[in-house]
């Protein structure tokens, strides 16, 4: 509480009236005051009121701090600004403006056709699986992940547009509506077959969808399908299909194999004969080239055998004769027909000889 200075200047001019009472007109206060609280009164006022203006900023809270991954929309008496307000300080009037934070982060949603604790992150959603009918009218589930996040840009006239539910109003009807349509044009024995087909169909489809409304408020980053739930009776065709299938992939290759070892044996067999066939060919053509060979010698020979040569030759087998009777005298000379050369001459001292020449 303030000091009251006035007091202690009556006590003090009450004292210098009445000195002579006293004995004194030098009366001294007890104490000085400090100079602060001399001007504190005039202060006083200025401190007041910067302490309600402390109050009111934590009361009212005209300011706001917008974190990375969001945006504000600031509302002035209701209407919203075009421009969002980027992360960082932000000031606004109490009462005549708010400003509504939004989430810019990529947000994940789940279709699924069990239920899965998934935590407390609010930018994760769970639905149910989308059900659809195939071309033939059989139940089938579909179960798929799409990231997606708010536009920052556009974050003013989206939530103008659709309000806070935007999510629910935008990405979840085009989804479902897509895979509904996709799906829809086949049958349900074919989808596992042709799901990576089925995926591109139905990401391009969301992704144009969405994508193409006026202001682009949401951007798609990618549509996962995540599984095809067809009925029991279907996934046990497919079984016995993919059974059969690799049964006569079985027999296919069985019988590719037996073929190639079959044309292995006959191309082994067709070498072997053909090196047969060569080798006889070689020895029929080495035979020939002799042949031949001998035929030139013959002939050479037969034109090299002259009258005078003949002649020569059969005077030196007489003369060869002529030293077999001097070396054994009871020899016996056969001449050929005609006196061609050579001529035969029988040694006849040996007697089993001589009596079959005798003969």
């Amino acid at each position: 509480m303030p000091i009251d200075n006035d007091y202690f200047k009556n006590r003090q001019n009450n004292n210098n009236g009445g000195g002579n009472n006293n004995g004194g007109g030098n009366f001294q206060p007890p104490f000085e005051t400090p100079e602060f609280f001399k001007n504190f009164g005039k202060k006083a006022g200025m401190l007041y009121v910067v302490i309600i203006i402390i109050g009111a900023l934590f009361i009212f809270k005209p300011f706001v701090i917008i974190e990375s991954g969001q945006v504000g929309i600031k509302a002035t008496t209701g209407k919203y600004d075009e421009t969002p307000l980027n992360p960082g300080f932000h000031l606004y009037v109490p009462v005549f403006q708010k400003v509504i934070i939004v989430d810019t982060k990529v947000r994940l949603l789940n279709y699924r056709s069990v239920e899965e604790m998934s935590g407390f992150d609010a930018g994760i959603k769970i639905n149910p699986a989308i059900n659809i009918l195939d071309a033939r009218g059989l139940p089938v589930s579909i179960e798929l992940t799409v990231q997606y996040r708010l536009t920052a840009s556009g974050a003013p006239f989206t939530i103008a547009t659709w309000g806070l539910s935007w999510e629910d109003k935008i990405v979840n009807p085009v989804v479902r509506n897509v895979v509904r349509n996709v799906v829809g044009g086949f049958n349900a024995e074919d989808l596992p077959t042709k799901r990576n087909e089925i995926a591109t169909m139905v990401e391009q489809g969301i992704r144009e969808q969405i994508e193409n409304l006026q202001g682009k408020p949401v951007s798609i980053e990618s549509v996962q399908l995540r599984e095809i739930v067809l009925p029991i009776k279907i996934k046990e065709q497919i079984e016995r299909v993919q059974i059969a299938n690799q049964e006569s992939e079985r027999v296919r290759y069985e019988v590719l194999r037996a073929k190639q070892e079959a044309e292995k044996r006959a191309a082994q067999a067709t070498g072997e004969a053909e090196a047969k066939r060569i080798e006889a060919q070689g020895r029929a053509d080495a035979v020939t080239i002799e042949a031949k060979a001998q035929s030139v010698a013959n002939k050479s020979i037969a034109e090299s055998l002259t009258p005078s040569l003949l002649q020569m030759q059969q005077i030196e087998v007489q003369g060869k004769f002529n030293d077999a009777l001097r070396d054994n005298k009871d020899a016996k000379i056969f001449l050929t027909p005609g006196g061609s050369t050579p001529n035969i001459w029988v040694d006849t001292k040996d007697k089993a000889r001589d009596a079959a020449i005798n003969k």
